[in-house]
């Protein structure tokens, strides 16, 4: 089975520069009812671990850096 060469989008991103997981911060782990996201041991940054978003939106409403951002599909606005 060939695994696939290009990034897809997925709803929740975070900005590198923002982030302070690596510090100590998971506050967009905690709030995520699906428990998604979680923290990057290499560079302490939060990802999300698969894509399985209800676009509920408090990873990115309780984030205290504004790091995350949840793209919600136009067809669900």
């Amino acid at each position: 089975m060939p695994l696939v060469q290009q990034t897809t989008s997925v709803p929740v991103s975070v900005d590198k520069d923002k982030c302070i997981a690596a510090k100590g911060c998971t506050v967009c782990v905690d709030v995520c009812p699906l428990d998604v996201l979680a923290i990057n041991g290499v560079d302490g940054v939060a990802y999300m671990r698969y894509d399985e978003c209800w676009y509920c939106m408090p990873c990115e409403t309780d984030c205290p850096t504004g790091a995350v951002t949840v793209s919600i599909p136009y067809l669900l606005r």
